[in-house]
């Protein structure tokens, strides 16, 4: 009751979901036709994409046109045959003046991965040592670092001293954002073997700064990377993923290229266009 009279009083009605309030939410303001609306679907909006039943039924509810009306839905990337009320939106992490020219990679020996995120099973940062360990194999020098924490990290340095990597992989734990943007300055590479994503922000975040995203293509991640044109998508078989990369390694001007159009889409998305966006929906 106390979300209906909350949103009887309201001029606009902002649902997030998916979640147990915005699924309350999002069978309350059923009840309001007429008031205008907007709701955040913060997870992953891919059609036919496997998850939890109170996660579907929330996208099934917020699209039908019937039940959810004066609503706009806005959603991480860009889907076909979507009701009208679905949109393409996206989220900001830098401004304007973070605009600064883009370091110059030579992809030089040797080659830099970084890794940023939480260190959990669903992120799979081991799959990630183990794709460069491969790399270390098939003579490409180089090193990944990590940039989180979480329940994995024991496990990748066990897993470093079973690869033989010890040398190779440096666990630098949470960092403030400053930190973490040198790390992305430094890199060539960003690996994100993960399970799920939303809108997986260290993605754009990387692209922004013209490191090259490896990336499994869940959610809006092969919109992102325009479905290979602008990172590469992962398979999470370590022989086919591992000579995806390879072949990419080889082509070093086809490498400069890939991160140049990653940064220039990336730079369409800040923080500026983002609160003006805000403001014409609101």
């Amino acid at each position: 009751m106390t979300i209906f009279f909350e949103m009887l009083s309201a001029d606009h009605i902002h649902l997030r979901c998916p979640g147990n309030m915005g699924l309350l939410g999002a069978l309350v303001q059923i009840f309001f036709p007429h008031k205008p609306k907007t709701a955040k679907y913060a997870g992953n909006w891919k059609p036919g994409a496997r998850q939890p039943w109170s996660y579907r039924f929330q996208k099934w509810i917020l699209s039908n046109t019937y039940l959810t009306k004066n609503m706009q839905v806005l959603v991480y990337g860009e889907w076909l045959n979507q009701t009208p009320n679905v949109k393409a939106f996206f989220t900001a992490s830098y401004s304007e003046k973070d605009k600064v020219e883009i370091p110059k990679r030579k992809y030089d020996l040797p080659l830099r991965f970084l890794f940023v995120g939480s260190l959990s099973p669903g992120k799979q940062p081991v799959y990630a040592l183990a794709l460069v360990a491969e790399l270390i194999k098939r003579g490409f020098p180089s090193e990944l670092h990590v940039y989180g924490e979480g329940p994995e990290r024991e496990k990748l340095n066990e897993t470093a001293k079973e690869l033989g990597m010890e040398r190779q992989l440096f666990l630098h734990g949470n960092q403030p954002s400053e930190a973490v943007k040198e790390a992305y300055a430094k890199s060539h590479f960003l690996i994100l073997p993960s399970k799920s994503e939303g809108w997986p922000k260290v993605v754009a975040e990387a692209m922004w700064w013209g490191v090259i995203p490896i990336a499994t293509p869940v959610s809006c991640v092969p919109w992102m990377l325009d479905s290979g044109k602008r990172g590469v998508l992962l398979q999470v078989d370590l022989d086919s993923d591992v000579q995806k990369v390879q072949e990419h390694l080889l082509d070093k001007a086809k490498l400069k290229i890939m991160a140049a159009e990653a940064a220039t889409w990336s730079r369409n998305y800040t923080l500026e266009r983002f609160d003006a966006e805000i403001k014409k929906l609101l």
